[in-house]
């Protein structure tokens, strides 16, 4: 194929992401500048058809990062405006039982009192609107897909995606070429297993030093609910069932009541399950018929659904964040606070930090430097040390089942306020903790009764999923034969079961069997790209605009 010429943008700062992390960070670096009174070029990229498309969390939110960044956030109509009324965490013993615990077994950190039960989406929307109001360009609809590099190694930048190029990689009536955004400073704010973010990764050997990064998926969907069963702030989590089939990993789920007598709930699946025949969205539908939240959602109306990964390995899995030219923030480094069960103020806090380092490198005339100053303002900043005393969190659940873990857990926070002078850590990747097939036990899922509980493709219809049919697979097979002549008679290529959107298929024509990918379905929520046991599917980003369109998510 011949070479594609680009045109080219030049700014002071390229932002990858459209998220917490990422708009935190233009904001920021514009406040900064605004201060010294200089000038920085700014623009956020996003692959999203508009800001806030693609951003799925539960999400009950802790505005200590929004105080710092707005203080005044409340007058300038911030989306912030459902406090959190009541705060419930249930043990699910079985499909029928459950204990609530009492607020003394339940960890001081989780407690969301003075926190929101908010839609981060609209909340995004809203810090976009500030960073344009700063004067930072903002591009939605426009994916990066390649990182750009200086010749002395450093990061010049991001191209975004070609439009208009058939599967078969020839050029449509509709072509256009993308552009390349060229900054002094680069920052990914991808998200979960970002694209770009995993590439990096791996080219400068960032997590050589750190523990074994972990993930989950976690579902959501939205219900308009009866104004008799809703109470406006009111939270409610629970641990245990589903997860009891001798599966491995943790499940826990959210419930909130938000505004306008709508109810989120979620189900969040640990990814280091070693049972294949495991289905994490049938266990999600499953868990809706628990009699402790069906009782919210019967006679409503589900309007939303999405799912996406989440990057969980909390400290000690931190990559290292500085490299030439760029900084790794948010999600795409696993800002997480596990024991919090939130990672929005968590993110917000890492882009505000990297605004900080590059706008000071900036007034020292530098450019593609390496930022070590941003991991002395990071261990001298109250995230890491909301994250150090939160670091064994996860790995003891992870280590130990939820019964034991949580045991271990409420000690160390109760006792040692997270200050053990040890740090727990699990070397197994996630997608290598999967059983043959032939030696776990089948799980037998309930039909759904489209009354609580739904099928796979009327769900993505809800998330409002849409990719241009014809353009190249963004779900890269490594090797082609894998998913037929390895994952089905090893595994029964779980792929079918752990995509929550059905994009994964075995098919069987003429006597013989082929795996068959629909593209058009993925709500780009990454867990393929994790938990295949081959590690054979790359996730790529599509064209820009494509993937789902999540509204008051």
């Amino acid at each position: 194929m011949e070479a594609i010429e680009r045109e080219a943008m030049e700014f002071d700062v390229v932002i990858v992401g459209g998220g917490p992390a990422g708009l935190s960070a233009a904001c920021r670096t514009m406040q900064l500048a605004q201060t010294s009174g200089s000038e920085i070029s700014v623009c956020v990229v996003e692959k999203g058809s508009e800001i806030g498309a693609h951003i799925l969390s539960g999400a009950v939110f802790e505005p200590r990062a929004l105080n710092e960044l707005f203080p005044d956030w409340r007058s300038m109509g911030a989306p912030l405006d459902n406090p959190v009324t009541e705060d419930n965490v249930y043990y699910l013993v079985n499909e029928r039982n459950r204990i609530k615990l009492p607020s003394y077994f339940v960890p001081k950190a989780t407690h969301n009192h003075g926190n929101f039960a908010i839609s981060l989406g609209n909340l995004c929307r809203w810090l976009a609107e500030q960073a344009e109001a700063l004067g930072v360009n903002v591009f939605p609809g426009f994916a990066a897909s390649e990182v750009l590099y200086n010749d002395d190694g450093s990061v010049k930048g991001v191209a975004t995606t070609d439009m208009g190029i058939s599967a078969n990689g020839e050029h449509k009536s509709t072509f256009q070429a993308g552009y390349e955004l060229h900054g002094k400073y680069t920052l990914f704010a991808e998200g979960c297993r970002g694209h770009l973010g995993k590439q990096l990764i791996a080219k400068f050997d960032l997590a050589k030093d750190s523990a074994q990064q972990h993930y989950a998926i976690g579902f959501k969907e939205l219900w308009d609910v009866p104004p008799e069963v809703h109470v406006p702030g009111k939270v409610l989590h629970t641990v245990g069932w589903p997860l009891k089939h001798g599966t491995g990993g943790f499940s826990g789920s959210y419930l909130y009541h938000m505004q306008n007598s709508q109810i989120a709930v979620g189900l969040i699946i640990d990814l280091g399950y070693r049972n294949p025949h495991l289905s994490p969205f049938d266990e999600f539908q499953r868990f809706k018929h628990h009699p402790l939240i069906a009782p919210f959602l019967e006679g409503g109306k589900r309007v939303a659904y999405g799912a996406r990964a989440i990057v969980k390995g909390g400290l000690p899995a931190l990559p290292k964040l500085a490299l030439p030219g760029a900084l790794m923030l948010g999600d795409d480094a696993g800002f997480l606070n596990m024991l919090k069960v939130k990672g929005s103020h968590t993110a917000m806090k890492s882009g505000m930090l990297a605004a900080e380092s590059v706008v000071a490198a900036l007034a020292r005339g530098e450019s593609g430097s390496v930022l070590d100053d941003f991991r002395d303002r990071f261990e001298h900043s109250w995230l890491y040390e909301e994250l150090y005393e939160a670091r064994n969190a996860g790995p003891a659940i992870h280590r130990f089942g939820t019964f034991l873990g949580s045991a271990f857990t409420w000690v160390d926070q109760t006792f040692f306020r997270g200050r053990l002078p040890f740090t727990l850590s699990d070397p197994k990747p996630d997608y290598a903790t999967l059983a043959k097939a032939s030696e776990a036990k089948r799980i037998e899922y309930p039909k759904p009764d489209n009354k609580l509980s739904f099928d796979k493709l009327s769900s993505v219809f809800l998330s409002n999923t849409n990719h241009e049919e014809d353009q190249p697979c963004h779900l890269v097979l490594a090797d082609p034969s894998i998913p037929i002549a390895r994952n089905l008679p090893e595994y029964d290529e779980p792929a079918q079961r752990y995509c929550p959107a059905g994009v994964y298929e075995v098919v069987e024509e003429n006597g013989s069997k082929r795996f068959q990918i629909n593209a058009q379905n993925c709500v780009h929520c990454k867990t393929c790209d994790i938990k295949d046991p081959a590690q054979n599917i790359t996730w790529v980003v599509p064209e820009g605009g494509g993937g789902p369109n999540y509204p008051n998510m």
